[in-house]
Order: structure tokens, then sequence, then C-alpha cells
């Protein structure tokens, strides 16, 4: 079974691979463990099925792709037991657009703590920005949120099976609640989780500069429960590749976002995600990026290279980037972001951190994640999803090494 944004985007490309049995696109991935079990073959998914793949109004209508088998081809309504591993493969893809909210499983289902102690909740997908060189918005749909009771349940099942600590998630998170009636801010969101579950930590991932409120930060910054962790988008922090991609921000705009997150939260990890080798960038336009970037108080940074998309704006841009000099960019900036991080790492060493344990490993350590987001390496073996204070020895090669103080009790 093949599910996710390439199913999405191109079923049949996929459905014509041997040793694939089900093409699953976004539009059906909440269903995929009733159709793994056999249960998606029942009346009432078949003819869903059926017309979907029958309709010429799905992807097709959107002019983001195949809309999957078409009405003239077999329709391989049969067992899963007795279906060949051939293609074509059953197609099960519909039109994302059709979704106005969010649809997902139990985030927790099949988890096991000692295998995972940070589970993601997903609360929001989908973006309704058009950035030049993104093709999430043809194959996730349109922004949606999870509704705001069903968010609290979800978190209240979590802490009812054991973890501690929660990363809020979404491909928009910045956005959730904005489809809501009446309309909601993610603030609200992260207040409502604070009052209403037990929780004990809360660490919220990516979200783009312009939805980093003042009252957003004034409420990270203020409650233990929130990890110090700020990931804000950059891209570029040249202002006219920015333009070209379609950013809804300028380099200043970004700049007085990181003062004010920094000032606020002197010892939080911020991060972004950085791109090399757009369209137009010249050496002069990354110097002015690499510039940028070397005097925002980063911690780390997720640095990509740019690959065309087919069909979005940036795919037929003029000036495409050579991939070896694009390569070499992403070099010189990983440099940058490793040197950033040693910095930051080496100002803890002889303080103490608060931290989440992960694992255990053979050799006698124990790994764990510190609420500013830093890797540490806890001597001795502890039990996976501890909430200890520590104290820094030294710095390793990516990561700091600490001995435990004792457990941290949070008050809820």
């Amino acid at each position: 079974m093949v599910t996710g944004c390439y199913a999405q985007r191109a079923p049949k490309e996929i459905a014509a691979l041997p040793g694939v049995t089900w093409v699953v696109g976004n539009s059906h991935k909440h269903r995929v463990a009733e159709i793994a079990a056999g249960k998606g073959l029942e009346p009432e998914l078949k003819a869903q099925v059926h017309e979907e793949n029958s309709s010429q109004n799905g992807l097709e209508h959107h002019g983001f792709g195949d809309p999957g088998i078409s009405s003239s081809e077999p329709q391989n309504f049969v067992s899963l037991e007795t279906v060949a591993l051939s293609a074509p493969a059953f197609t099960l893809v519909g039109d994302i657009f059709a979704h106005t909210e969010l649809i997902a499983a139990p985030v927790f289902a099949g988890d096991s703590i000692a295998e995972r102690t940070r589970p993601n909740l997903k609360v929001q997908d989908g973006c309704d920005n058009r950035c030049s060189f993104c093709i999430i918005p043809s194959v996730r749909g349109q922004s949606r949120s999870m509704k705001l009771d069903r968010v609290i349940q979800e978190a209240k099942a979590l802490v009812a099976a054991g973890y501690r600590e929660i990363v809020l998630s979404g491909i928009n998170l910045g956005r959730w609640g904005r489809d809501c009636q009446p309309q909601q801010r993610f603030e609200q969101l992260v207040r409502a989780l604070l009052e209403y579950t037990g929780i004990e930590k809360i660490r919220i991932s990516s979200v783009e500069p312009m939805d980093w409120s003042d009252d957003l930060i004034a409420l990270v910054a203020g409650s233990q429960r929130i990890a110090k962790h700020a990931h804000v988008p950059l891209q570029s922090g040249s202002d006219r590749i920015l333009r070209r991609m379609h950013r809804k921000y300028r380099p200043w705009h970004y700049a007085e976002k990181i003062r004010k997150i920094r000032e606020a939260m002197p010892n939080a990890a911020i991060g972004a995600d950085v791109m090399v080798g757009f369209p137009g960038e010249t050496d002069e336009l990354f110097e002015e990026s690499r510039s940028f970037i070397e005097h925002m108080p980063f911690t780390y940074l997720h640095v990509f290279t740019y690959s065309s998309r087919p069909g979005t704006p940036s795919a037929a841009m003029p000036d495409q980037v050579p991939v070896h000099v694009a390569r070499e960019r992403n070099r010189v900036l990983r440099e940058l972001a490793a040197a950033k991080n040693r910095a930051f790492r080496q100002s803890f060493v002889g303080q103490s951190l608060e931290v989440i344990t992960l694992q255990a490993g053979g050799d006698g350590w124990t790994e764990a994640l510190s609420d500013n987001f830093l890797k540490v390496r806890l001597a001795g073996r502890h039990k996976a999803n501890e909430i200890l204070r520590v104290d820094i020895t030294e710095t390793g090669d990516e990561d700091l090494v600490a001995v435990a103080e004792k457990q941290v009790v949070l008050a809820v």
C-alpha cells in the first residue's frame, strides 16, 4: 500500500509499479487501517471508490494530476488476500479540496512509550499559502483544523496513556482555528491544552513568522509547561528571493520576530528552514541570505537544496541554479549552522537543564532531549519518558554530556 502526497499527486504512476496493491491518496489516508484490514472492501466503500475513480471531478478538476483509475479501466473489487501483486493497483484517491475538516486517526494507536516518548498531535492540515516552490497545497488541500474539543480529547488520551510531552504539529500550524466558526487563534488552543489537560510539556513545531504574535511569544515564554523552542521557517534571507518565492514577509519583518523571541526567551532554541539554489539566486543574493542568517541568533538550521516540483510556478522560472552550485551553498550554510549550534551548546556547560529521556543505549548512556531542543547524552541507564533535571558537564560532537540531578515534577 502506498499513501501520502505522492500517491495523491500521481496515483496512476504508482499503480503501475510492480508489487503495489493499493494506492491511497491523502483524501483517504485516515482509512488506511480499514483498507489494510480488508474492511475497505465493504459495499459502502466499494461504491465510494467506484464513484471517485469514475469521476472526472477529482484532482484533474484542480489541475493537479490524475484522479486514479478511470471508469473505462477494470475495477479490482476482490479480497486483499487474493489480489495479485501486479499492476494496475486498486486506487483510492478523491478530491482533496472536498475536505473541509481535519480527519485523523488517534495519534497514539499502536505506539509504545518504550519506543516513542514524544508523540505528535496533528491538529491542522493543508495550506492556503501559495509559495511558488511548494506542491503541498495541491496534495494536502485547504487549511483545516481539528476541532478544539477533539484536540483536548486526544491530548487527555495521551496523558492517560502515560505520555508526558506532546508535539503539536500541522502543515501550517499557526493557522489553526482560522477556519473555525467562530474563528479562533492558535494561542487559544495552547491555552486550552494548559487549562484542560494534565500534559506536562507541550512542544510547538514549525510556525510561520507571521503567526508568531506577541501574544503567542508571551504565552510560550511565560509557561513552564511549554518547551522553550521556536521553529520559524525563513527559506531565504534575501528580499528578492523571498518575493520570487511568494513568501508573505520581508527579511526585516522576520528579524523583528526573532528579536522578540530571543528577548523573551534568552535560552530558547530558535531554528529555521532555509532553501538554497532557488531559481534566480545569484552569488550576490546567496551572500545576502548567508549574511542575514549569520546575524540571526539561530541555534540550528534545516538546510534544503531547491528541488523542482512539477506543476509549481518555480519549475517554469528562468535562471535555474546548477545543482553543483546549490550543493556547495548547502554545505556553506550547514557549516554555519554547526558553528552556531556548537556555540549554543557550549554556553550550557556548567549549567543545569530539564530533559526528557528517550531511550537507554547499550553503552551505559541514555539519550535525552532538553526543553530547549538540545540532544543530551545522560550518564547511566534511565527508563524512557522521565523528566529530569541534569547537570551539563561537557559538549560532545553533536550533543551535551550530563549527569542526572533529580526528577522534576511540574505543577499541573
